[in-house]
């Protein structure tokens, strides 16, 4: 069993990376893949530890992505986080993630509820990447929010009064710059496009013709008829089948790693399929210019 999916205190996770390599270990995960968002600052921390865990690993994060109005998020996998075009589009999506925070806690003070930048940044890990759930933490620590989800609900969700649209990549561009760094990309939890199925499926055969080579079909709460919904959509664009429980530590509670609410299992297979697809994009990785 495996989790291909998980996040940690260097992005909106609350465990450090050495922790999450443990928590594998003790669930009894073959292999992890760390997928903090917009950034690989915690991957080779989280490479180390996994090694010391007997746990195998490959680079992996979440980019962040949009078409219009929705937000799409890859997963990137065996990316190499030294190439410069990759790294400097990151440090673009990570800048607008710091200019959605400040207006996010203008907007909350115009709300009469007033969070400071230092409150938030307190919330967040050593990664430095502040995102809303920290905003969210904040308010709930202020006593503005019962917890993270009344905050996302009466403020911070799209369509909630503090909600800001920040700068993310096009899917397009995503895409190919991970393809750059010799890596391979899986669709994470299909079902929050929100799209209908000949909606989605027509938006899967765009990216599979852009270089998408994986859905994640298997996630947190998905039972056996969404399931085999999305295995048959991978199926259909031959792409890879990957999964994962998207554990974020106490920022989500009730998820556990690797086994979400309990009934989550994601077979050795997805990895092992997953590692032969980085290899082999490795191979084909273009020579630098």
């Amino acid at each position: 069993m495996v989790d291909l999916h998980c996040h940690s205190d260097f992005s909106d996770g609350t465990d450090p990376p050495e922790r999450l390599a443990a928590l594998a270990r003790e669930t009894g995960l073959s292999a992890a893949v760390l997928t903090d968002h917009d950034t690989m600052a915690g991957s080779a921390r989280f490479a180390a530890a996994a090694a010391a865990e007997g746990v195998r690993t490959i680079p992996g994060m979440e980019i962040s992505a949009d078409v219009p109005g929705r937000t799409v998020h890859l997963l990137a996998y065996g990316c190499d986080a030294a190439e410069p075009r990759l790294a400097e589009a990151l440090a673009k999506v990570r800048d607008g993630r710091r200019a959605r925070n400040a207006e996010i806690l203008a907007r909350l003070a115009r709300l009469g509820v007033p969070v400071s930048a230092e409150e938030v940044a307190a919330e967040a890990g050593e990664g430095g990447i502040v995102a809303r759930p920290h905003i969210a933490a904040a308010l709930v620590r202020k006593g503005f929010a019962q917890d993270v989800r009344d905050a996302f609900e009466r403020f911070l969700a799209r369509g909630r009064p503090a909600y800001a649209e920040r700068f993310r990549l096009a899917p397009e561009e995503a895409l190919r710059l991970a393809a750059d760094a010799g890596g391979v990309v899986s669709l994470a939890h299909p079902h929050l496009l929100r799209m209908e199925r000949d909606e989605l499926r027509a938006f899967v055969a765009r990216l599979a013709g852009l270089g998408l080579a994986g859905v994640e079909c298997l996630y947190t709460g998905y039972q056996k008829p969404q399931i085999d919904e999305y295995v048959g959509l991978a199926r259909t664009f031959g792409l890879l089948v990957t999964g994962g429980s998207d554990y974020h530590g106490a920022n989500k509670p009730a998820i556990r790693l690797g086994v979400a609410y309990g009934g989550l299992k994601v077979p050795d297979e997805a990895f092992d399929a997953l590692a032969a697809a980085v290899d082999a994009a490795r191979a084909k990785r273009p020579l630098p210019s």
